[in-house]
């Protein structure tokens, strides 16, 4: 149960690597989680930040912002 005006954040965009996920199976996921919670109280991150310990994760600043656009690709085909 999620409370109305709650939202449930899923990261489903690893940081901890450099390959980009498969759109459809984020979708999948997203679709999965919607069984449970309405598709409009969900959203979609990356599962944590790009420098979660000291030594930071071996990924390129651009690496980095394509996993960000893949965020922001996936929540557009998604949700608008």
């Amino acid at each position: 149960f999620v409370p109305k005006g709650k939202i449930v954040v899923l990261g489903l965009v690893t940081t901890k690597r450099p390959e980009l996920e498969a759109k459809d199976d984020i979708k999948r996921r997203i679709e999965e989680a919607s069984r449970f919670v309405d598709v409009d109280q969900l959203c979609l991150s990356p599962q944590c930040g790009f420098s979660s310990t000291v030594e930071g994760n071996a990924l390129t600043s651009e690496e980095q912002a394509a996993k960000l656009r893949l965020v922001v690709e996936v929540a557009d085909e998604v949700w608008v």
